[in-house]
């Protein structure tokens, strides 16, 4: 009796995975049967927005369903991520975040989730270089130069970052980490008060993206000695990579990717992904992102997730050794 009863067991347990399997396995099948909601942790009308209305216009017409873009701004981006964490794993509401999602593990303590484990990469969507720009009075017109003139003078260059844990802050902690310079942090509230500063001459140098600082560069407000990347920039074809001075370790690139709920169906991940990396390979839209300063990046569910667990655990270690936090 004992072993017929323990056989049972085992045949209803058997039976409820089957079940489970074939609910998950018909869900992936009808998805999407609804609009699906796609949060943006960014106030509208920013690079991460402009990226993501593009890429959802695309993918819309391909899954025959409306994406709907959610902007959730504040809380550096920590508000409409957590919304993503503990929605429903079903597809229906997905994430679209830049860099912050890799960097606010290792700068904030107390996040109301847990990223490597309550998120799964759909696909990486875009990368972007970072540029190191300087005032045209500092007496420096490469990488080398700079950093010579940072070791001889410890301490004197200071550089200008859009806030404490900005994306432009942690290049200039990498900076100093790779080089073994002492350059002092200037953090501003937002990008555009830096970019004003330092056009002014108020600081020495500071980073950013191409496009952001573009008509300052022509227009010989500003120096650029060097981008982030494994090769040059067609946007800037003249200005040499970090790698090629030296200095691969600064490779603080920014990155825009897609990610679910980390009990996403496998197969519904999947769909999701199909038809993302489409758009991402639409020649049009490639050449429509190539113009704003993106490169397309499509990749698949498990390459993605892999990649963010890796980002994050070396985000992290930069940022402990520099002793950042933000609360």
């Amino acid at each position: 009796m004992a072993l017929r009863s323990a056989g049972m067991i085992r045949l209803f347990a058997l039976l409820a995975l089957a079940i489970v399997g074939l609910g998950s396995l018909a869900q992936a099948q009808t998805f999407p049967s609804k609009p699906i909601r796609l949060v943006v942790p960014f106030a509208p009308g920013g690079g991460t927005d402009n990226l993501v209305r593009l890429l959802a216009a695309d993918a819309s017409a391909s899954l025959g369903q409306q994406i709907t873009i959610d902007n959730k701004p504040g809380g550096a981006t920590v508000g409409g991520t957590d919304m993503v964490a503990k929605a429903p794993a079903d597809g229906y509401t997905i994430l679209a975040s830049d860099s912050a999602f890799l960097t606010n593990p290792g700068l904030m303590k107390n996040l109301p989730y847990q990223t490597t484990r309550d998120f799964t990469g759909i696909t990486m969507m875009a990368r972007a270089p970072v540029i190191l720009i300087v005032h045209p009075s500092v007496p420096a017109h490469s990488v080398g130069d700079l950093i010579a003139l940072a070791k001889a003078k410890p301490g004197t260059i200071n550089y200008a970052s859009g806030g404490n844990g900005s994306s432009t802050h942690l290049a200039g902690e990498l900076l100093k980490q790779v080089a073994g310079v002492n350059i002092v942090h200037v953090p501003y509230r937002g990008s555009g008060p830096a970019m004003n500063d330092l056009i002014a001459g108020q600081v020495q140098m500071s980073f950013s993206g191409i496009s952001s600082a573009r008509q300052y560069i022509d227009g010989g407000q500003l120096r650029v000695l060097a981008l982030t990347g494994d090769s040059r920039n067609p946007a800037l074809p003249n200005v040499p990579t970090f790698r090629e001075a030296g200095l691969a370790g600064v490779n603080a690139e920014s990155y825009w990717g897609l990610y679910a709920p980390a009990a996403t169906p496998p197969a519904v991940v999947k769909t999701l992904n199909q038809h993302f990396t489409r758009a991402l390979k639409n020649p049009q839209l490639a050449q429509r992102l190539a113009e704003l300063g993106y490169e397309p990046i499509a990749n698949t569910p498990e390459e993605h997730t892999a990649q963010m667990k890796q980002m994050i655990g070396d985000w992290t270690a930069i940022i402990e050794k520099a002793g950042i936090r933000v609360e």
